[in-house]
Parts: C-alpha cells; structure tokens; sequence
C-alpha cells in the first residue's frame, strides 16, 4: 500500500503535505474547440480539455496567472473537489489565498493537457490516441497525429480566447509543464508578462531525449501494445508498469528513493532461487506501478514522450532564436539534486537570455526528492516567487 501511495504521488496527483491543505473548493470544467490544426499541420475535428479556476477574474482580466503541469499531472493545481478530498492538488502550498501565487489578487487557470498520461483518472478530460475517431467511431490510436508543447499551448490559448482573456500576469509551469510556460513566452511575447521555469528547460539534449526514449521503449516491447491497436484487447499493463516505475526512479534522487524502498537482506532466498523472482524493492515499486497503470493509457503516453523530445524553445533551429522573442520577465528555479531536467538545462537558457540582452532570474530549490523537488519543496521558495510575481 505504501509503494502504491508513493507511486500515485508520483505518476498522478503529486500532492503535498497534508499540512498545507485548504479549504478552497474548485471545479472541473470543460473546453471544445473544432478543427484544431497542429503544428505538423493535421486537422482534429474536435479537441475537449478539462480546466479549473481559481480566485476571481477583474474587470480589467489582466489579473491572470495560467498553471501547466507537468508530465503525469493534470489541471488540479489547488484545493479540493469535496471536502471529503483525501488530499489538495499539487501546488496547494503555494497556490490560495495570502499564498506565494495568491487568489485573492490573481485569478488562477490551470488546463489538462492534450494526450494527457492518465486519461482514466477521475476527473481527467483530455483529447487523444483513446479518443474516438469520429471518422471511424473507434479509438484513433496511432492515427491520432503527432503533437507538441506549441500545441497544447496554442490549445491553451484557444481557451482564455474563449473567455476573453487576452492578457496574462504570468505562466508558471513545473517540469514538462515549464516547457509549456517558456513556450507561451516565444509563441505570444505579447501576452505574457512574466514566466517562471519550474524544474525545467528551454530545449531538450541529447542526454535527455535518450533518457525519455526509454519511457517509450518499455511500452513498445510489451506485445500487447501491438502497434498501438490495442483498445480491443489486453493492454500493455506489463510496460506501462515498466515505465511508469522507471518515471518514478528518474523523479527521484536516490535519497528519497531508498528511504521509501524495502531493505533487503542479505541474499535474499528468493533471489537465489531464480533469475525470475522479485527482489524487494522491485516487487515495492513494479507491483505498484501495475496498479495505477490502469488509469493511464500507453499510447498518451507515447505521445507525450515525443512531444517533450521535439521541444525547443519557439521551435526555431536554434535556443537563441527562439528565446528573442521573449519579452516577459522570466524566472528560474530548477531543483538542485534534479537528476531528470538537471539544473544545467536551465543555466543554459539563462546564459542564453543574458547574452540577448535580458535579465532572467535564477534560483535553486533545494531538498531530497530530486526532480520532485519542483512539487514536494517548492514553498521553499514561496517568497522568492510571490516577490516575482509582484514586480
């Protein structure tokens, strides 16, 4: 039970201490847009997000900060569904009112993504390769057309279109969701006035596509996964147990990771017994994985691994192009022990604005997790980000 908590922590809702719940109620709500076009120019006849809010909208609806999430998260952000909600969403500590990103001055927006990891969690709405084809009433598996990190923003802006916002505070994102904040940066330099990097990068590495490509190749190897066709079948519950363990073991710094394993004694009989059993931890962490595998669906995540690795900033042929387009004011704060998106990565875009000129900030999360530093010890740097966020 335990490792599939930790797990669930990790691959889903990634929620925070218990401590720095709210009270604070939201509601899951819906987005439509038709004949979406992505950037390797295919048509989507319909494109259905979820997304919440938080705070209240001015009359002037400048006062808006938009939230993207990262890899295995979705758009519960902040606060509860029911009071009865065993836990708040991921940044809870730091999003709320008198918080570092505070709803009693910002009117906060966070959006599922298209071909989100985890489309069988409750209260997940997202577009993708399980969705239905409406040209042929079955699931679009790998028919559906590859997309990017431009696309979910361009979704994005399709939906504060939609309520008339054409102005935002900022965009502050963690991980594959900092990808996404950068982006609107290059894609709508006049919108955004400020972007905030958490745990992230301005262009992926060939350290870091390869990394991530091993996310993909577990699925791939699991015969059930059948070239994507397998809706009418056995899923691929095997590699998309093997994957999301090995997302888990990267998002961690061995610090964390080895508090939360089982020890193991020495020769252990059912290691010597046979190449084939478990060992301790990896029955802790495979046995877990294969149960939250049910809520997330291969393919999405296929697709969200090829969207991460075609990232660069602007989608120019190189970073420095893409990031003059920036006139944001852009912070950030990468985790220091992070072993996923190094902190290397984000230096790099850091150099990369200074030497066009600009001013970005930069500060280090510090903590045991690793890459999970960005979610678990974030309201370290709560004031760091609030005093951004009001210049």
């Amino acid at each position: 039970m335990k490792a599939r908590m930790l797990l669930t922590l990790v691959v889903s809702y990634l929620w925070l201490s218990g401590a720095n719940a709210t009270e604070m109620l939201v509601e899951k709500q819906t987005f439509t847009t038709t004949n979406f076009t992505t950037v390797g120019g295919k048509t989507i006849p319909d494109v259905t997000i979820g997304w919440e809010a938080y705070g209240e909208l001015n009359e002037a609806k400048d006062n808006v900060i938009l939230i993207t999430h990262f890899f295995s998260g979705n758009s519960h952000a902040a606060g509860k569904y029911t009071a009865a909600d065993p836990q708040p969403g991921y940044w809870d500590a730091i999003i709320g009112p008198g918080k570092a990103i505070d709803t009693n001055k910002y009117y906060v927006i966070s959006s599922d993504t298209l071909v989100n990891a985890f489309p069988h969690l409750p209260h997940v709405i997202t577009t993708g390769p399980a969705s239905i084809n409406p040209a042929t009433g079955k699931p679009y598996g790998l028919d559906f057309p590859v997309v990017t990190i431009r696309d979910f923003v361009n979704v994005q802006h399709a939906l504060l279109t939609s309520l008339g916002i054409n102005k935002l505070h900022a965009v502050v994102g963690a991980s594959m969701g900092s990808l996404q904040a950068i982006e609107w940066a290059t894609a709508y330099p006049d919108m955004v006035e400020r972007m905030v990097s958490v745990i992230g990068t301005a262009a992926m590495d060939a350290w870091t596509i390869t990394a991530l490509e091993h996310w993909a190749r577990a699925i791939k190897l699991d015969p059930n996964w059948n070239q994507g066709n397998y809706y009418e079948g056995d899923a691929p519950i095997a590699g998309l147990a093997s994957t999301l363990t090995l997302i888990t073991q990267q998002a961690m710094h061995p610090i964390s990771f080895n508090q939360a394993s089982p020890q193991q004694e020495t020769l252990p009989k059912a290691g010597l017994e046979s190449v084939l059993n478990d060992l301790p931890a990896t029955e802790f962490w495979f046995s877990a994985a294969a149960q939250n595998a049910v809520f997330a669906d291969a393919n999405h995540i296929l697709y969200l691994v090829r969207a991460n690795q075609l990232f660069i900033a602007g989608h120019q042929n190189d970073l420095a192009t893409g990031l003059r387009q920036i006139k944001a004011k852009t912070l950030f704060l990468p985790a220091k022990h992070d072993l996923l998106l190094q902190p290397y990565l984000a230096q790099q875009a850091v150099a990369t604005l200074k030497e066009l000129g600009q001013a970005p900030e930069y500060d280090e999360i510090d903590g045991i997790f690793g890459h999970l530093d960005g979610l678990y010890s974030i309201q370290s740097k709560a004031d760091v980000l609030a005093e951004f966020l009001a210049k």
